[in-house]
């Protein structure tokens, strides 16, 4: 399914968010990387957008490893981080969250931007994230949310289940993955709930700030 729209991926990403993707992203890198020189694992890092943020962001990091399942996501991401002249201090890795291809403790930081809501087993991809963190390494969460205010809600639940599926199947040309997208976010354990999960995989000092009245939210945790 992600194989089918990657071409599209990013455009319908900027076109469907108003392109307040990019600054989400950018909270997420900033919360990851609060001193340069760390080695940071963008799981499910699909086109390599976050991955880009990472290495932008105040205090770049060593290295960033952009693994994902789908293979046509991760070649654009191997694309635009050639194109940025990041291949030195990056590499993509096609891998399953719940089986990483790394050793235990070998990275500063882990993060996952949109990507939570695809793993089969959320808490086993969460213990997996722990184990290949140092200990006292940082995970930080970028994923959807539900706004709480009744009007923004309203509205909100309205392009998501109207507008989203419609723009973004048509747009993509293939049936299907913008309700999966739709479904998933009304589905997605609220952020209370989520960080009880991240705690019970062994993770500390959980906690969630809301963006944008609440339609994403970035989660951080300790190992």
């Amino acid at each position: 399914m992600f194989g089918a729209i990657a071409g599209r991926y990013d455009a319908l990403n900027h076109l469907l968010s108003l392109n307040l993707d990019a600054s989400w992203r950018r909270r997420a890198a900033a919360e990851a990387c609060p001193e340069p020189g760390l080695r940071v694992l963008d799981l499910c890092g699909g086109t390599g957008d976050l991955s880009v943020a990472l290495l932008r962001s105040p205090h770049p990091p060593s290295l960033v490893a952009c693994c994902d399942f789908s293979r046509p996501m991760l070649a654009r991401a191997r694309d635009k981080l050639a194109r940025r002249g990041a291949s030195a201090s990056s590499a993509t890795i096609e891998g399953d969250a719940l089986r990483l291809p790394f050793r235990d403790a070998v990275f500063d930081a882990v993060t996952v931007g949109f990507g939570v809501r695809n793993l089969a087993d959320m808490s086993a991809g969460f213990r997996e994230m722990s184990r290949v963190l140092v200990p006292g390494g940082r995970l930080v969460v970028l994923e959807f949310s539900r706004p709480s205010g009744p009007v923004l809600s309203r509205l909100y639940g309205f392009y998501l289940r109207r507008v989203v599926p419609r723009l973004g199947d048509g747009a993509s040309g293939t049936a299907g993955p913008y309700r999966y997208l739709a479904r998933t976010i009304a589905d997605f354990p609220e952020p209370d709930l989520l960080a009880g999960i991240v705690r019970e995989s062994g993770f500390g000092a959980v906690g969630w700030q809301p963006l944008s009245g609440g339609i994403v939210c970035v989660h951080t945790a300790l190992k």
